[in-house]
């Protein structure tokens, strides 16, 4: 597989200006395939307004005649190894590193998305306070900080609908597995939801966030 280009920082979009960041904590929004930055950046008047709110372009185009971009390719059987997400997700952190050093951050991801934010939970788990996961997974494999990242247990949000035919799954039930063995779970599974996002999972996300908050306050 090609090697996948760096993030366009220029492609991101921030609720706030440059000056008006420093000391906020920083919600990284990472989309889902065939979708773009817009995407969940629309999201941002349901979101607690203390967050810096960054969405970031996947750097990946999928094949014709899918829209948008792409974090890495699901064409083919190995679509989802764990190479890929991994690849993706530390692209998210040096990314980070460039535009949000030291600021505390927590990442927001949605389907495709939702996999990368995990993964690099799994990369650098003392670098991320927390990471929401809409209709998204863990990826299989182990990470050499897998133990690590068990014992902090950071805080996760997890909500899926009952009407999601869009992950597999096998991916479902490893998720359900893993993620209570490496974080502070919590979440919903939403009836009649499918591969998308409700007004209902919004606001439970809203809860989660304003609880992070909380927390961070709390350590600083």
């Amino acid at each position: 597989m090609p090697e996948i280009p760096a993030l366009d920082q220029s492609a991101a979009l921030w609720s706030a200006e440059p000056p008006d960041r420093a000391g906020r904590p920083v919600l990284v929004l990472l989309h889902g395939y065939g979708s773009d930055e817009r995407d969940l950046f629309g999201l941002v008047p349901y979101l607690p307004p203390e967050f810096v709110v960054a969405a970031v372009r996947a750097p990946l185009t999928p094949p014709f005649p899918a829209p948008g971009f792409s974090w890495y390719p699901v064409e083919g059987l190995d679509g989802r190894g764990p190479e890929h997400t991994t690849d993706a997700a530390s692209l998210v952190i040096a990314w980070l590193d460039a535009v949000a050093p030291g600021a505390v951050v927590g990442l927001l991801g949605f389907s495709q998305g939702a996999s990368v934010a995990l993964q690099a939970l799994r990369l650098q788990p003392e670098r991320f306070a927390f990471a929401v996961n809409l209709s998204g997974y863990a990826t299989p494999g182990s990470l050499p900080n897998d133990s690590a990242l068990a014992e902090r247990r950071p805080p996760v949000f997890w909500g899926r609908g009952t009407r999601d035919d869009v992950i597999p799954p096998f991916l479902v039930e490893h998720t359900a597995a893993w993620l209570p063995e490496h974080a502070d779970l919590s979440g919903r599974v939403y009836p009649g939801l499918t591969h998308s996002v409700s007004e209902q999972e919004l606001d439970d996300v809203r809860v989660f966030l304003e609880k992070q908050l909380a927390e961070i306050e709390a350590e600083t």
